[in-house]
């Protein structure tokens, strides 16, 4: 089967997800495990988004509405675009996947910050893109340097804002200025996995941007702040004609029925969120004062993860040791960011039990 296989897939490196809780628990006898590895919500949904699915379970025999009638008019209303230019997926990654087959064919380029979302590298590999990855530069995204990698072979370009593992963002002007002179040929993909998280007065008006550039696809999820990881939806919002190519490239019924109406209650449910999003900085600012008092130094970040420096015992035994401790972190190592360790922000009980073992560690 080898022999049959396309190419490109052989160079392929699967994306590796951060161990379920269970499965510690089952390898090292624990009890008490707490997961701070995947960017995943601490907290539930709420209340109300936990009722909704309750009461659509009855109608697990039926097949979704494969349009997802009711939360692509409640979302288009929240955001403030045409329903049509909305597209639905099995979590966010899938629309970057769509975009990568609707636009790529082999031998193109597609550019990438270095490190960066992992998926964007390992859907163009399959592809057969070639990928022009430009570091970051004091963990930002260098701007300049990804346009001038743009040549004539270039369809794609990847910019996750905020970024993932570095969790910095890209400003309205700076986007400004990266997107003219990029061929309306050239489909820009802005990653907003957490843009739920950021609070600054300069962060992109995304959605603004599409009134002017008809190649930009910004897509965004409710695995993040809404909590809803396990069922897995996302959407894609672009100018109508692109929207509808990819949506030619989607499963009929991509998106299940217990994830579009737990998305609708989220929208619905804006208080919770709100006091989520307080927690989350609140756990933030805890970390940042006591991974100084700690001696640690870490990277500033505007989503719900931080990325924190360990020298000694190194980032790779400090992950073992913690795992040990019954907490799941990422050893960023695969990412080529050595002796660092990526760590979401959990509850209060979590934050406190993370630095208590990472004081016993260092």
């Amino acid at each position: 089967m080898r022999l049959a296989l396309k190419k490109a897939i052989l160079n392929v490196k699967p994306y590796v997800p951060g161990k379920p809780i269970n499965e510690v628990k089952r390898e090292l006898g624990l009890k008490d495990v707490i997961k701070l590895a995947s960017n995943e919500s601490p907290y539930p949904p709420s209340p109300k988004v936990l009722k909704t699915i309750q009461e659509a379970l009855p109608e697990l025999n039926r097949y979704p509405d494969g349009n997802c009638y009711y939360l692509r008019r409640k979302l288009a209303e929240n955001l403030g675009v045409d329903p049509r230019q909305l597209l639905f997926g099995n979590g966010s990654d899938e629309i970057i996947v769509l975009a990568v087959r609707g636009f790529v064919n082999e031998g193109d380029e597609v550019v990438v910050a270095e490190p960066s979302f992992l998926i964007y590298e390992i859907a163009s590999q399959i592809a057969g893109a070639n990928i022009k990855a430009v570091p970051l530069k004091d963990f930002y995204y260098d701007l300049p340097q990804m346009k001038e990698a743009v040549t004539k072979k270039t369809k794609l370009i990847f910019l996750g804002n905020p970024d993932n593992p570095s969790g910095k963002y890209f400003t309205q002007s700076q986007i400004e200025q990266f997107l003219e002179g990029i061929p309306p040929s050239v489909l820009v993909l802005i990653d907003e996995a957490y843009y739920e998280y950021v609070q600054a007065d300069d962060y992109v008006n995304s959605l603004n941007l599409l009134k002017k550039y008809k190649n930009i696809l910004i897509t965004r999820t409710f695995s993040k702040m809404y909590g809803l990881a396990g069922l897995r939806i996302g959407y894609g919002v672009g100018n109508q004609e692109m929207i509808n190519y990819l949506d030619r490239l989607r499963e009929p019924f991509n998106v299940n029925s217990l994830a579009q109406a737990a998305a609708l209650a989220c929208l619905e449910d804006k208080r919770y969120y709100a006091e989520l999003l307080k927690k989350i900085n609140e756990g933030r600012k805890f970390l940042y004062e006591n991974l100084k008092e700690l001696g640690l130094s870490y990277v500033e970040s505007f989503t719900n993860f931080i990325l924190i420096k360990l020298d000694k015992p190194g980032a790779s035994l400090a992950a073992q040791n913690l795992l040990k401790k019954g907490i799941i972190v990422r050893d960023m190592s695969a990412w080529g960011l050595k002796n660092y360790l990526r760590i979401t922000i959990g509850t209060d009980v979590e934050n406190k039990k993370l630095i208590k073992a990472l004081e016993e560690i260092v």
